[in-house]
Parts: C-alpha cells; sequence; structure tokens
C-alpha cells in the first residue's frame, strides 16, 4: 500500500452524490451524520462578511451559506483538482458570492493575511492538515476578533480513541485509479485541540461534543471555536 499527497486521493469522493444531487443545500450541519444538530447560527451573522471553508470538498457548506446567509463572499478553498472540479461544475454559476479557489490551504492562508472574518471546516483541512502549520496560519488570516469553527472528530471511525497529542495516524484511502492507499487524518482528544489552538494564538476556545447519533454514519464529533483577539484585547 503506497503513500501519495492528500491531493491526489480526493478523486472518487462525493463524486455518486453530485451525478444525482446538484441543489444548493437547504440547511448547513456541523455533526458527521450531517443530518441532525447545530446549523450555521454558530457562525454567527455573515450579512457582509468575508468567509473561507477551509478544505471545502464539492463545495455544498460554502454554497448554502453564499446563498442563504448574505456574506460578502465564501472562499471554498481545496487542493484536491478533482473536488475543485466538481464544486465548479455544481455551484460555479453562484460566483462571485461564491469563490472556488484550487490552492493549498496553508498557502492561501498566509497569502491573504487579515483578510477573513469567519473561517471554518466542517472535516475538512483541520482534519487533513496538520494543525501546528494550518492554525497560525489560519489565525493570520483572521481580521483582529476574527472566528474560527471547525467540526472534526472525537474519536477514529473504527472506535479507537482519539489522539492524546498532537500526532496524525494512516487512514485507508484510494487512488484516482483505484490503487489502495492511505492518508494523515489528525484525529485529537480536547486538551490536544485546546493546546495547538492556544499556542497558534487563538483565545475564547470553546469545546462542543456533538453526540454520535444512530445508524452507518454515526460518530462522535467536536465543534470548536477560537477567536483571533481583537487588537484591543
Amino acid at each position: 500500500m503506497s503513500r501519495v499527497t492528500s491531493t491526489d486521493l480526493w478523486h472518487h469522493y462525493g463524486r455518486v452524490r453530485a451525478e444525482r444531487d446538484r441543489a444548493v443545500p437547504g440547511s448547513f450541519r456541523w455533526s458527521w451524520s450531517q443530518v441532525d444538530g447545530p446549523g450555521a447560527e454558530v457562525l454567527g451573522d455573515l450579512t457582509g462578511a468575508v468567509v473561507a471553508d477551509l478544505g471545502a470538498g464539492a463545495a455544498r457548506h460554502a454554497a448554502h451559506l453564499a446563498v442563504h446567509h448574505a456574506p460578502v463572499r465564501v472562499d471554498a478553498v481545496d487542493a484536491s483538482p478533482a473536488q475543485h472540479a466538481m464544486a465548479t461544475a455544481l455551484y460555479g454559476p453562484l460566483a462571485p458570492r461564491l469563490r472556488l479557489v484550487h490552492r493549498d490551504v496553508v498557502a492561501h492562508l498566509r497569502a491573504h493575511p487579515g483578510v477573513y472574518d469567519v473561517l471554518y471546516s466542517v472535516f475538512g483541512a483541520l482534519d487533513f492538515a496538520d494543525p501546528r502549520t494550518l492554525l497560525p496560519a489560519a489565525a493570520s488570516a483572521l481580521r483582529p476578533g476574527g472566528r474560527l469553527v471547525f467540526s472534526t472528530l472525537a474519536h477514529h471511525l473504527s472506535g479507537a480513541p482519539a489522539q492524546p497529542d498532537v500526532t496524525a495516524v494512516d487512514i485507508p484511502a484510494k487512488a484516482p485509479g483505484g490503487e489502495s492507499a492511505v492518508m494523515r487524518r489528525w484525529v485529537l482528544q480536547e486538551h490536544a485541540w485546546t493546546k495547538v489552538l492556544d499556542e497558534a494564538g487563538f483565545t475564547g476556545i470553546h469545546v462542543e461534543e456533538l453526540p454520535a447519533g444512530e445508524g452507518p454514519r454515526a460518530a462522535a464529533a467536536f465543534l470548536i471555536a477560537a477567536e483571533r483577539p481583537s487588537a484591543t484585547a
């Protein structure tokens, strides 16, 4: 089994759904099941805000926000060529309020200091990029007082406990040609997330556990929010 970059491993993800469901979602969910729990209200009032979805995939969450929550702009950022192409096919007409960005998330954040009011991720880049690199870049891309909100697994899908420190594990994946491969995922315990967020300069850190619920896509998750300190803090 080979290790290849995460950019190569999203070719198959979401493709079946994209063929049968091209609508802008009418709801926004943070839970792993995507059927219950908190919604977009967690992000606050987005009217007039500049927002980015980190690891946006097919940009379904970003499309919902662009259509239903009146931001100035939502940047849906993803490094995968396959996911960017899918998002463009589904939601390209929503430009310019929805901007689909094909770029590494960390590179994008570093290139846009102080631009965003809100950054968020729904089991996206915060799961698949080293948080010791991504979180400082996110803090720098936020305006003073800006917010980062993300959902992430509270335990491995196998049922194994989350990591007690900032360590990735290998998980199965599939290359574009169908070959078996592995990719890295960060599944951390609450105290590990709190520590790495604090080290990146975030304050007001709040962690809520979202219950697993029932069904084949049941898994407990953390919903984590934090802020870049305001200029007067």
